[in-house]
């Protein structure tokens, strides 16, 4: 049984759509898999993404990590209530990447009312685990300023 809101009306070409005109879209990151207990995103190791020694710098790996875990903590969340926003990130760089594609898989260790925690493993396309990182989200009611659709 999935943990995510209304599950039946999540789509990835919805999510990938909302991110259109943001970060998402300048560094290449899709939205390529969700299940009952998980959400995947990828990005491309390319100019965007990779520092002077032509590996993806840890940055990058921190903007793919936040992105998949906060839209995984969202979309477990009535949007015309709640928004989860990023509170604190960790990473732990293990592995450079040099080409092709890092794939970034969200989990929840915690989902509360108030906090959510969710560990984000970032993988190269030879599924070889290059950073590993733990975001925790604060849950609250969704400002008068922000956008509410998931």
């Amino acid at each position: 049984m999935s943990f995510f809101f209304q599950p039946e009306q999540i789509s990835l070409e919805a999510i990938n759509e909302r991110n259109k005109n943001t970060m998402c879209e300048w560094l290449g990151i899709d939205f390529c898999e969700i299940g009952e207990d998980f959400l995947v995103a990828k990005m491309p190791v390319d100019h965007r993404t990779i520092q002077p020694l032509g590996i993806v710098n840890g940055g990058a790996f921190c903007a793919l990590a936040e992105t998949v875990g906060s839209m995984a903590a969202n979309l477990c969340l009535d949007r015309t209530k709640f928004v989860a926003l990023g509170l604190d990130i960790n990473a732990n760089h293990i592995k450079g990447a040099n080409q092709g594609w890092v794939f970034g898989t969200a989990r929840a260790f915690h989902i509360g009312k108030t906090t959510h925690v969710w560990e984000i493993k970032i993988s190269n396309h030879l599924q070889q685990l290059c950073c590993i990182c733990r975001l925790t989200m604060a849950v609250i009611p969704i400002p008068n300023n922000v956008k509410s659709t998931a």
